[in-house]
């Protein structure tokens, strides 16, 4: 697919809603604009897991946080503009700096505070995946925006290959790489002991994913990641998502049958030789749309990124 027309159907559609919602003169913001309006407006939310793990909620992606004599780590680092919201709930938590930071992938609604972090003398940890694509410009065309290298000073500084353990606060921290799933330097971050597992972006509870074809992502990789999670996790785990609240392997459950029955959909609409904006007008998402089309991935845009995948 290409990304032109598929930046371009996605602006259509964008102007097409607004009209129908009545007279406007501008289109709407973009994923990027909206994401960032959010995080300077919204108020971080904690709420407590097991094992003295934590989720900070409001700053783009959810943030893990494990409390311990060790400091304090984080699993991800939100935006940057919650930065004093961001400290206040950590001192809510604990008083103490922030000794590690591990990035799930390189998108700035999870990586953006590596900076000011870093510079408090954080460790931040990262796949090598991750740290090339905060090292180079990156137009994500559903994002409407162009990222550019962040300066070396805010670079992941500590580079992981494949799997490793971080002993941490009484827990042996896994930390494992997903194959080209939402990107191609995806982590998840297990705390064995509190049976604890977050994903990053492979999972958004409740929401439509994004999927990032720019920088490796796919549908049938997301897919794959989602089913190597399920094989991992217990019924008794609770799973943090990239987006949405705390789950279990029965919301993962729900999200993986969502994406196969979608994919599907829209893979026998494109075998008949439906163009992009005939399958966005099928509704493929239709069912789904009610408990999973509310966030900044509209049923629409979602539709655009299967069909660019399959």
């Amino acid at each position: 697919m290409n990304t032109k027309h598929l930046s371009l159907a996605v602006r259509l559609l964008a102007c097409c809603i607004a009209f129908a919602a009545g007279p406007v003169l501008a289109e709407a913001p973009s994923p990027y604009a909206q994401i960032n309006a959010a995080a300077a407006e919204s108020p971080i939310t904690i709420t407590r897991l097991r094992g003295n793990i934590r989720v900070l909620q409001g700053s783009g992606g959810n943030i893990g946080v494990l409390a311990g004599r060790d400091g304090l780590l984080l699993v991800d680092a939100g935006i940057a503009v919650s930065r004093d919201k961001i400290l206040a709930a950590l001192a809510s938590i604990q008083p103490g700096p922030v000794r590690y930071v591990i990035n799930t992938h390189w998108h700035w609604d999870h990586t953006d505070g590596n900076g000011w972090l870093r510079a408090a003398g954080a460790t931040i940890l990262a796949d090598r995946n991750i740290a090339k694509r905060l090292s180079e410009t990156i137009r994500v065309v559903e994002w409407e925006h162009t990222f550019t290298p962040i300066p070396e000073s805010q670079l992941p500084n500590l580079l992981i290959d494949g799997q490793c353990v971080l002993p941490f606060n009484g827990e042996d921290i896994v930390i494992g790489a997903y194959a080209n799933a939402h990107t191609d330097g995806d982590l998840f971050v297990y705390f064995p002991k509190a049976d604890v597992l977050q994903t990053g972006d492979i999972f958004w509870n409740g929401y439509f994913p994004f999927i990032d074809y720019e920088t490796g992502g796919s549908i049938d990789g997301t897919l794959r990641s989602v089913e190597e999670t399920l094989n991992r996790v217990s019924d008794h785990a609770q799973i943090v998502p990239g987006h949405g609240p705390v789950g279990n392997r029965a919301d993962l459950l729900a999200f993986r049958n969502m994406l196969i029955d979608v994919r599907a959909r829209v893979a026998a609409l494109k075998r008949q030789g439906k163009s992009l904006a005939d399958t966005i007008a099928a509704r493929p998402t239709a069912d789904y749309d009610q408990k999973w089309g509310t966030g900044v991935i509209g049923p629409e845009l979602f539709t655009a990124l299967v069909y660019r995948g399959v």
